[in-house]
């Protein structure tokens, strides 16, 4: 089954963790499902500060395995939540169960986002993977054997009920569709068709060519024998032999948090319940809000959910880093004047680190150009430096003293101007390559 809800709160700490200038955290992380866990590991991974909210309500924990799920097939819903909170500790996380009440919009950005318990979290930004609730059929015997022998995915359980008697009941519209699919898995596949709708001509038509056999009539409940399900009893009594029961649920969005925010579910367009509309990565109609998992694609699966919570991480960081480089580009553009502008390097030449000991000579400075490039380079537009001319002994002696510099300076390549005079009097300006030991910055 596809994965919902969990809620942790998981807290990248260590030396990931910091805080911007009005004590926000970087991302928020509401659901602690697999969707929520990947985007945290993705996120504190990338040295953000991540809080991840999670209520402990993971759709799947009726099933007692997570299938298709590559290095981890057959793992319990249980443990593989535990494995994922554990990768995401890894990177400095503390977790404490919780839940997100709501969450506002601050002023000059980012969000409030408030906690079960009265706490109020500020971030930057919010991935909301709070999944779905299932609604199942109002069937006696349903909700005490769902996850077990009443299921819903071929994906996840279809291979677990290979060759048996498999009984799916009509409640939906998809009733046609999950009866054909399961007969990939089994020759045995009967239609129960309930309170769903007739099937149209053509779908007889293709549940007959696939023998899928169809039973009218109401189901009044589930026969149990010794703690296995062996039928299925219709309102008149009669009981048709079954070993499992597929039902489509309705699903509804967990969108809580989502709806203070003014994003509501709306219905999926395969009629299949309800979710919250986001684009290719997550992100939805509020700028610094995306969702991933169920919650916005509720027939995805454990794997889909995953890599959509990456994707959805790997965007907010792009999205952060976005912003931050804006504020830098602004704070730099109203400095004080005679504020240190970062030094500039040449493409040509590049600085070398300076340990102690040994002569440096021209060439260990790490040069790219061969001899007489200068013209080139400043017809490409590299101004700072043109590729020195041969260096002259009087060139290389006055490179070979720079090694005297206290350990931790930095050699560094510095473009000189002089004026020429060519062989039919022109005058022209060339930059010579000097090199020069500077304290490294802040040392």
């Amino acid at each position: 089954m596809p994965c919902m809800v969990p809620v942790e709160v998981v807290t990248v700490t260590g030396t990931q963790s910091r805080t911007d200038q009005r004590g926000r955290c970087d991302v928020v992380v509401v659901g602690g499902g697999v969707a929520g866990l990947s985007g945290a590991l993705v996120l504190a991974r990338a040295r953000r500060s991540v809080l991840v909210v999670d209520a402990g309500r993971p759709r799947n924990a009726p099933a007692a395995h997570s299938q298709g799920f590559l290095t981890r097939d057959g793992t319990s819903p249980g443990e593989l939540l535990g494995l994922g909170r554990a990768e995401v500790r890894g990177y400095g996380a503390e977790v404490r169960a919780g839940r997100a009440a709501s969450a506002q919009p601050l002023p000059g950005g980012g969000f409030a986002v408030r906690l079960g318990d009265g706490e109020t979290v500020r971030t930057r930004r919010l991935l909301v993977t709070t999944g779905v609730v299932d609604e199942l059929p109002d069937v006696p015997g349903i909700r005490e054997r769902w996850g077990r022998d009443v299921i819903h995915c071929p994906y996840c359980h279809g291979w677990e009920v290979r060759d048996q008697a498999v009984a799916v009941l009509g409640s939906g519209a998809l009733g046609v569709h999950q009866a054909l699919l399961f007969g990939q898995w089994t020759e045995h596949v009967t239609l129960f068709l309930h309170n769903a709708p007739e099937p149209t001509d053509e779908q007889w038509d293709q549940l007959s060519a696939r023998g899928v056999t169809v039973v009218e009539g109401e189901v009044a409940g589930l026969v149990v024998t010794d703690d296995r399900l062996t039928g299925v009893r219709l309102a008149s009594g009669q009981v048709l032999a079954a070993q499992a029961v597929v039902v489509g649920p309705r699903v509804v969005a967990g969108d809580g948090v989502l709806a203070s925010l003014g994003l509501y579910a709306v219905e999926h367009p395969m009629g299949v319940g309800t979710h919250v509309p986001a684009g290719p990565a997550g992100l939805t109609a509020v700028p610094g809000v995306w969702v991933a998992g169920n919650v916005t694609d509720p027939i995805a699966g454990i794997v889909a959910s995953a890599a959509a919570g990456s994707a959805a991480a790997a965007a907010i960081n792009g999205d952060l880093i976005a912003e931050d480089t804006a504020r830098a580009v602004a704070e730099r553009a109203t400095a004080p004047v005679g504020r240190a502008e970062p030094a500039r390097q040449s493409t040509g030449l590049r600085a070398r680190a300076v340990a102690g000991g040994g002569p440096v000579t021209p060439r260990d400075a790490g040069h790219r150009h061969g001899p007489h490039d200068h013209d080139r380079d400043t017809a490409a537009g590299d101004s700072n430096v043109v590729s020195p001319r041969p260096y002259s002994d009087q060139e290389q002696a006055r490179c070979s003293t720079v090694p005297g510099a206290p350990a931790g300076d930095v050699v560094v390549n510095e473009a000189r101007p002089r004026t020429v005079t060519d062989d039919q009097g022109g005058e022209r300006t060339v930059h010579d390559a000097v090199l020069t030991a500077r304290r490294r910055a802040g040392s």
